[in-house]
């Protein structure tokens, strides 16, 4: 009779350390010292702290386990010939099934020319899981007897991937404190461990697109020293999260192009790196983000300086830099101003500002006060086009905090 087996199938994994539920007693009650002294004899329990739960031995997986999206799935296969005969031409295939194709994992697809009884033919498999959802391991084994009969057998082992980050994103468009027309992006990346397990954070870091340059501002400088804003410690608990935060500022060949960069959409992609328990490594590549582009329409107001204090009832200057975004089309503008409830400008209303070619731009400095204390949003500008007829409104430029004229401010 010819008997070939797929024996065993068992994925590669570390180990976990053992644990083990301590019994215990006070030498008054009815046991006495036995359950300590069964506790001080048990080879798994650590000497001299038997009743903590974590023991000194490690425990070998006894099932595929939670495999994680980003993780390297590893499997060990092992085929055997538990006949008394020597059959030939053995081929063993694996493959790995998912929702979207079909993947071949073995490390050879030669067939071997004999296996003899009681012999084992071995190979290990490796793949980096790339999809969430159900997953099929299919080994499939076919050799020939000595009689010259072909044999074909095959066997099916199915796991679930789940996924162990949350990843949520926010971007936020600032106005640059330079000359440029060109806004900065801050990117904010939370990153919630969805896991049971803590996670070691190796790396988060984000691949800007092609127009960008990016700047972490995860840590701070202390002593000439750069020291991460999460502490020494990176673990990340089960559902933590942890936010990390990035700059992105066009490049130079990009950014005297206003034109051309507020309408990029395509900031860049994250790359997570983490360890867990043992050190299994697994990485996460979102894709590209993509945030909504800023509408400034034809014109652009935005404010190259202000201050950040103000006494109340006091004036003080800004200085704001109008934009004509338009490519083909000159303007001819005139600026309004608006009282609020509680800014208020000084200066002529409704003067007329001059033409504005296509993609220049010019500075403006202007005068206003503020009769209420607090932090105060500066608006009220409108800019006509008396070409077209069209009014263009800014409220909320900015904020200033306004104190009373007793503090000093300090310039």
């Amino acid at each position: 009779m010819w008997e070939v087996f797929l024996k065993e199938v068992m994925r590669l994994t570390k180990p976990t350390l053992f644990t083990n539920i301590p019994v215990t007693c006070e030498e008054k009650d009815l046991p006495g010292d036995l359950f300590n002294q069964l506790m001080r004899d048990d080879p798994s329990t650590v000497n001299g702290a038997e009743i903590l739960m974590l023991g000194e031995m490690l425990t070998l997986p006894q099932n595929f386990g939670n495999i994680f999206l980003g993780e390297t799935f590893s499997s060990y296969i092992s085929v055997h010939n538990d006949s008394n005969q020597v059959v030939k031409d053995i081929l063993v295939k694996a493959d790995l099934q998912t929702s979207s194709q079909r993947l071949n994992l073995s490390a050879s697809n030669a067939a071997v020319a004999e296996l003899k009884p009681d012999c084992c033919i071995d190979d290990v498999i490796h793949h980096e899981v790339k999809e969430i959802g159900t997953h099929i391991l299919v080994c499939a084994v076919s050799y020939t007897t000595q009689g010259g009969e072909k044999m074909y057998f095959r066997k099916f082992f199915k796991f679930q991937v789940l996924k162990p980050l949350d990843v949520k994103t926010k971007f936020y468009n600032a106005e640059s404190d330079l000359s440029s027309v060109t806004d900065e992006v801050f990117l904010e990346a939370q990153i919630q461990n969805i896991t049971t397990s803590p996670m070691f954070m190796e790396k988060v870091s984000l691949e800007p697109s092609i127009m960008y340059n990016v700047a972490e501002l995860n840590s701070v400088s202390q002593a000439g020293e750069c020291v991460t804003t999460f502490g020494s410690r990176a673990y990340l608990q089960p559902m933590d999260t942890r936010q990390y935060l990035y700059c992105l500022k066009p490049k130079k060949e990009f950014a005297e192009k206003a034109g051309i960069i507020k309408g990029v959409t395509v900031i860049g992609k994250l790359d997570i790196v983490w360890k867990t328990n043992l050190g299994e490594r697994g990485r996460l590549q979102t894709s590209q983000l993509q945030r909504m582009a800023p509408g400034y329409g034809d014109v652009r107001l935005s404010l190259e300086a202000i201050p950040d204090t103000v006494n109340l009832e006091e004036p003080f200057h800004i200085t704001c830099k109008i934009t004509n975004c338009s490519s083909e089309r000159t303007m001819d503008l005139v600026l309004e101003m608006c009282n609020t409830n509680s800014i208020h400008w000084c200066g002529i209303s409704g003067r007329q500002l001059g033409k504005l070619h296509p993609s220049s731009s010019l500075c403006l400095a202007l005068t206003l006060l503020s009769s209420v204390q607090g932090l105060q949003s500066v608006s009220g500008l409108r800019l006509t086009d008396t070409f077209l007829k069209r009014t263009y409104e800014y409220d909320d430029i900015a904020q200033v905090c306004v104190v009373s004229s007793a503090i000093k401010v300090e310039s």
